[in-house]
C-alpha cells in the first residue's frame, strides 16, 4: 500500500530522541529493521489509546501495515532504533542488555503536549538480542494487555498497550507449553528512558552524553526546572524522578499488584510502569507474595517493592554523582520516604473513594493492609464494599464479608473509614456497584482466558474481560 496516509491535526509527530547521539545513534541508540513476519493477524487495537495521538482513524489494512510491518509515521522516526542501557538485574550489575526484541518506532505530542513514544515488544532481534529470537507469545502479549487496561482502571500511572498482531510464527518457550504461537506489539508510553540507560553511561564514563540526556529529560518531561542550570539542575531532576518513582510504588501497592521484575532497566524517568512479564494481582494481602517463579529471595515480592524502587533510585543517583553534587543527590533521594507516605495516603484514599489523603493517612493505611493480611479478606472486594466510606455501609453489611466488617479484628477499621467524607458518591450509582462480586484479575482468570484462545480461538471471554475493566474504570472514575 502507499505510504502516504491521512491522519488529522491530532497527530502531532516529534522524534526528539534522534536529537540525541551522532548521525548513526551511538552513543544512544542503532539503527534497526523490524522482523518480516509470516502472518499479520489483527488481535487488538486500542483507539481509546491511539485517540490521544490521532491515529484511531487508521484503517486496519493502515494499523497492521504500520504496527506489524513497521512503516513508518509520516514525519517521524525513518527507521526503528534500539536503544543502549545496562541494567541490575536482581541487583547484579548486566552490562549486555538494551533493546533485544523491541525498539522505538515513533515519538508524537499528545493533546497535553506530553512527548510519548510508540515501542515494540517482539519485533524482531537486534544488536542486543544475545541468544534471543527477539520473538514475543502470543500469551505474553494477552497478558501484557490484561497487566495494563486493570492497572489503567484502578489509577495506576501505566503504560498502555496499543497494538497486538499475531505473527504466524511457533516459538519455543521453556515457561510454557510449546510451540507456541507468537505475536507483536506496540506499547503507548510516557518514555522509554529507562534508569539503564544513564547506568550504560555511567558505565562508560561518558559525561557529555550524560548532560545530554539530562537535558532532553528536563526539556521534554520536566520542563518546569528547564531555568536550573550546572548540578542543580541535575539534582533538581533526579528529585522529580524519586517524587515519580514514589509515587508509583504507592499505586502499585494500593492496586495489590506485584510488577515482579524491578530491574533498574525495567523503570523509567517518568514514574510510569511498564513492561509487564510474571506480574500479579493479590488474592490477599501477603507482603511476601512474589510474581515470578525465578525470584527464589522474594526481593520483589509485594511488601518489598517500595524498598527495591528506592534500592533502583540511589544506582541512579550514584550515576549522576558523576555530572552532579553528591550532597544535593543525597537529599533528592531522601524525599522518597516522605513522598511515598504522602502517595500511599493519596492512593489508599482514591481506591476507598474518600478525601482525606495525604501522610496523615499513612499510619491508617498500614493497619488496614495489617488487618486485611490477618482476617484474609479478598484484596480487591474491601474497596468493592466500602467504596465512598460511609456511604457504603449498608452495601458493605450486605456483603458476604459481613462477618468480618462486624468482628472485633475490623472494628477499628470500621471507625476509621466511616470517619472520613466520602467524595463524589455519585460514582456509587453506576450499574458496577450493583453486581455481586468486584472485577478483578487473579492468576486463575488470566489463564482461563488464555485457555479459551490457545483451544479454540475464542476471543470473546478476553474482550468482555476488557469490557468489564473498562467499566470498573468508569465507575471508579479516578
Amino acid at each position: 500500500m502507499s505510504q502516504e496516509i491521512s491522519l488529522p491535526d491530532a497527530y502531532r509527530p516529534d522524534p526528539a530522541y534522534l536529537t540525541l547521539g551522532d548521525e548513526a545513534g551511538a552513543p544512544f541508540y542503532d539503527i534497526v529493521a523490524p522482523a518480516s513476519f509470516p502472518d499479520s493477524v489483527l488481535r487488538y487495537r486500542n483507539d481509546r489509546a491511539a485517540a490521544t495521538i490521532g491515529l484511531h482513524g487508521l484503517s486496519d489494512a493502515e494499523w497492521i501495515d504500520h504496527f506489524a510491518r513497521f512503516r513508518p509515521l509520516p514525519d517521524n522516526i525513518p527507521a526503528p532504533i534500539a536503544i543502549r542501557y545496562h541494567g541490575h538485574q536482581f541487583r547484579s550489575y548486566n552490562p549486555e542488555i538494551g533493546d533485544g526484541r523491541g525498539f522505538l518506532y515513533a515519538q508524537l505530542r499528545d493533546g497535553k503536549n506530553r512527548l510519548l513514544d510508540l515501542g515494540t515488544k517482539g519485533s524482531g532481534q537486534t544488536p542486543y538480542s544475545r541468544f534471543g529470537d527477539g520473538r514475543l507469545t502470543l500469551k505474553g502479549a494477552v497478558r501484557e494487555i490484561l497487566a495494563t487496561e486493570m492497572l489503567e482502571s484502578l489509577g495506576v500511572y501505566t503504560s498502555k498497550t496499543l497494538s497486538v498482531i499475531e505473527t504466524g510464527e511457533s516459538l519455543d518457550r521453556n515457561d510454557e507449553p510449546s510451540p507456541t504461537r507468537s505475536a507483536v506489539m506496540v506499547r503507548l508510553s510516557h518514555s522509554h528512558v529507562r534508569f539503564g540507560i544513564f547506568q550504560r553511561l555511567g558505565f562508560e564514563k561518558d559525561e557529555a552524553a550524560l548532560n545530554q540526556l539530562v537535558d532532553y529529560c528536563i526539556t521534554n518531561f520536566y520542563p518546569d526546572i528547564s531555568e536550573k542550570t550546572g548540578t542543580a539542575r541535575v539534582s533538581s531532576l533526579f528529585q522529580r524522578i524519586v517524587q515519580e518513582s514514589a509515587r508509583l510504588a504507592a499505586q502499585w501497592l494500593a492496586a495489590g499488584f506485584v510488577h515482579g521484575v524491578l530491574n533498574t532497566d525495567n523503570m523509567n524517568v517518568t514514574g510510569e510502569s511498564f513492561d509487564y512479564g510474571p506480574w500479579r494481582f493479590l488474592p490477599s494481602v501477603q507482603f511476601d507474595f512474589t510474581a515470578a517463579y525465578f525470584d527464589q529471595t522474594g526481593i520483589y515480592a509485594y511488601g518489598r517493592q517500595p524498598d527495591a524502587v528506592a534500592w533502583n533510585l540511589s544506582r541512579l543517583g550514584g550515576v549522576l554523582s558523576i555530572i552532579g553534587q553528591e550532597a544535593g543527590l543525597n537529599e533528592a533521594l531522601q524525599d522518597f520516604g516522605p513522598c511515598f507516605e504522602k502517595a500511599m495516603g493519596d492512593a489508599f484514599a482514591k481506591r476507598l473513594g474518600v478525601e482525606t489523603s495525604g501522610a496523615e493517612m499513612f499510619p491508617f493505611v498500614g493497619q488496614l493492609l495489617q488487618v486485611m493480611q490477618e482476617t484474609k479478606l479478598p484484596f480487591e472486594r474491601l474497596f468493592f464494599d466500602w467504596f465512598c466510606g460511609s456511604a457504603s455501609e449498608q452495601r458493605a453489611l450486605n456483603s458476604p464479608y459481613a462477618d468480618i466488617y462486624q468482628s472485633d479484628t475490623f472494628k477499628e477499621i470500621r471507625r476509621e473509614i466511616l470517619g472520613f467524607t466520602p467524595a463524589r458518591t455519585e460514582r456509587l450509582n453506576h450499574e458496577y456497584f450493583t453486581r455481586d462480586v468486584p472485577c478483578t484479575m487473579l492468576i486463575e482468570e488470566v489463564e482461563t482466558l488464555w485457555a479459551s484462545i490457545a483451544r479454540d480461538d475464542d476471543w470473546q471471554p478476553l474482550n468482555a474481560k476488557i469490557d468489564d475493566i473498562r467499566a470498573m474504570g468508569t465507575a471508579f472514575a479516578f
